[in-house]
């Protein structure tokens, strides 16, 4: 039978954004933390480049706010961003007393300076890491703490349905126990959507299984506005390989002296931009994306062979493991690579406490628009705004949660008038046409004539996606499918909307930059996107 739970609150996604939220809350107040498959399954857990922050005095806070407004293509919100790096050096301290082992500087006697990374777009050595699986180390480190903690109910397994709300309100969740094939009732004061990015929209991405866009869609159909979903960050770099799945090489291969190169071995980045490898994402990725094209080839070439055995061994030990196991061996021979969608820069638009449009309910990590990726998110600010972030909303919930109103009574979930399904083979037939047509007409350079046919195409699915949900039992797979096309079409519009180039949003149509910046918001309120 489907179940009924009461907790204070409730968080959607168990990433770092959510599990730092989770910790920050006071050790009264019951928590329930659901998770889509088991723990450490999430985008967190596989990123491997570090969390940038402010972090030594030859660095300032100034200086990694113009990094990112520079990056962010005018489209960042100042405020925001001053907000979050102003905050970094008191969230590294606390995931440092959290139990997290960040690397120190071997060249340090007394061993008490981190060793910090460069990135792309960064213009100081400031990426705090664990080697190169820093997600790995924090997702590991806040599980465990989580999970010894007595006001934290985990609950794995659990993919959400829907919001529910009342009036302007958000005071629950409908939510499918994948083990037990029931929809449950989650209540709780406040809701808190911390379900991670929209990537595997695309055929190719560096993203886990899991980055469907759930809390994207549901806070839509909730009622809330979203901004700024053109903007799709393609990672240069992913392993090209028919084994490798989606493997990512981390940018601070770049950053440690990684040369990229054509299949003939020569350079081409300081053709497109004078910082070469170490530019923005989005000017390397469309400069990839374009000699790809223009040779006709598979795929380019990575190549950090120059470096001893001994250093890429310490520096970048799950690449150099992962590469070896598939027949390359980066001390001695370029690494191939391709581009491939990596991160949602747009999202539910939030506050710096990560309030939505509906009272009770937040959005944190890449779920949320806040303002500091503007057009293309500066490497490693995504851990960074997770934890900052997080904070800020745990305390805006503790302060505000006796005053929320007490959950309402909901309807359990009906599924009386539908049936199995014995045509799941559509569920995979349209999830592999939405992830095709986005690829070839969304992509990293797009033409009005390519988002009008992505636009009819996912119209068309959508409409066979409503047919099948509502006559059928509900699972993961047609979750996810419902979500993800849903997201990919208020992708489409306001890549529609957007006429102009900037930042990761590139079109042939308007290949020029217009003078003044300006959010593409959408709202359910007045948008012909059914809710």
């Amino acid at each position: 039978m489907p179940q009924t739970y009461k907790h204070d609150v409730l968080i959607i996604g168990s990433g770092a954004a959510g599990l730092s939220l989770a910790l920050h809350l006071p050790s009264d107040c019951r928590v329930a933390l659901l998770s889509k498959a088991d723990l450490n399954q999430g985008s967190t857990y596989w990123a491997q480049g570090g969390m940038a922050a402010v972090l030594h005095d030859r660095d300032t806070i100034d200086a990694h706010v113009q990094d990112t407004l520079s990056a962010g293509a005018g489209l960042c919100q100042r405020k925001a961003v001053e907000f979050t790096v102003s905050n970094s050096r008191r969230c590294v301290e606390w995931l440092v007393q959290q139990g997290v082992d960040f690397d120190l500087r071997q060249d340090r006697a007394d061993g008490k300076e981190f060793h910090l990374a460069m990135e792309g777009g960064h213009s100081h050595r400031r990426i705090i890491h664990s080697a190169d699986r820093t997600g790995r180390a924090i997702s590991e480190v806040l599980t465990e703490q989580a999970l010894a903690a007595d006001n934290i109910e985990v609950f794995t397994h659990r993919v959400a349905v829907d919001l529910i709300r009342d009036e302007d309100r958000c005071h629950g969740a409908y939510i499918l126990n994948q083990k037990t094939e029931r929809v449950d009732l989650f209540q709780a004061s406040a809701v808190v959507l911390a379900t991670g990015g929209a990537s595997k929209a695309y055929l190719y991405t560096s993203n886990p299984d899991g980055a469907s866009g759930d809390g994207i869609a549901m806070a839509w159909r909730a009622g809330c506005r979203v901004a700024n979903l053109e903007f799709n960050q393609f990672h240069p770099t992913c392993l090209y390989h028919p084994k490798a799945k989606s493997f990512l090489v981390t940018e601070a291969v770049r950053g440690e002296g990684g040369k990229l190169l054509l299949p003939d071995g020569t350079r081409f980045m300081e053709k497109f931009d004078e910082r070469g490898e170490l530019a923005p994402r989005d000017v390397v990725a469309r400069a990839i994306d374009h000699e790809m094209k223009r040779l006709g080839a598979d795929c380019l070439f990575l190549d950090i062979s120059h470096k001893s055995r001994e250093f890429l061994e310490s520096h970048f030990p799950t690449v150099m493991q992962r590469c070896s196991e598939l027949g390359i061996d980066m001390s001695a021979e370029p690494i191939p690579i391709v581009p491939a969608a990596h991160y949602t820069c747009g999202g539910i638009i939030v506050d710096t406490a990560g309030r939505t449009d509906l009272v009770g309910l937040y959005a944190i990590g890449e779920a949320s628009s806040t303002g500091l990726h503007g057009a293309n998110r500066m490497a490693s600010n995504s851990l960074l705004e997770c934890i900052v972030y997080a904070e800020s909303a745990a305390q805006d919930i503790a302060a505000n949660l006796p005053d929320l109103p007490q959950t309402a009574v909901s309807h359990p979930w009906d599924e009386s008038q539908v049936t199995d399904s014995d045509e799941d083979v559509v569920i995979s037939h349209n999830w592999d046409e939405l992830r095709r047509f986005m690829w070839d007409y969304v992509g990293i350079v797009r033409t009005n004539k390519r988002l009008e046919r992505a636009l009819n195409r996912v119209n068309l699915l959508q409409s066979e996606i409503a047919d099948y949900y509502g006559n059928y039992k509900v699972g993961n797979d047609l979750l996810e499918l419902r979500n993800l096309a849903m997201v990919a079409e208020l992708m489409i519009r306001c890549a529609i909307e957007r006429r102009e180039s900037r930042g990761l949003h590139y079109t042939l149509d308007y290949p020029n930059q217009l003078a003044e910046a300006k959010d593409t918001i959408l709202s359910p309120s007045n948008s012909p996107l059914k809710t």
